[in-house]
């Protein structure tokens, strides 16, 4: 069996936590898929920069775990804690792969849709 290797990144505000809406109606974080020669780093700079037109720099790795996406299809989640560049675009843009992106309040995302593993690696990018 292969895995499918997905790198998503803790990029944390004082608004909250930054979340895309995806396909199956629920909160995720930013990220993707590993593309032949990139580091899990740089793949992971890249998919933010696509998914919402930030950059960030990425940092210590947070938490690594099997998720099933759909039944019958798992992919190996490896989530990193991120840093926005300070110079960077600050206006959020939404990607063909998602319907929202936005920062998610700390108030709030006790009450979203949001996948336990995330949770766990938001709550290691804060501590």
């Amino acid at each position: 069996m292969r895995w499918t290797v997905s790198v998503k990144g803790v990029v944390t505000g004082n608004n909250g936590v930054l979340l895309a809406f995806n396909e199956r109606d629920e909160w995720e974080l930013p990220g993707g898929q590993l593309e032949p020669g990139e580091t899990p780093e740089q793949c992971l700079a890249r998919e933010i920069r696509e998914e919402t037109s930030l950059t960030v720099s990425v940092g210590r790795l947070l938490a690594c775990w099997v998720f099933e996406v759909i039944p019958g299809r798992e992919v190996f989640i490896v989530a990193y804690a991120c840093d926005l560049n300070p110079a960077g675009p600050t206006e959020l843009r939404v990607s063909e792969e998602h319907s929202a992106v936005r920062f998610t309040s700390w108030a709030e995302l006790p009450s979203i849709s949001l996948p336990e593993g995330y949770r766990r690696a938001i709550d290691l990018a804060r501590n």
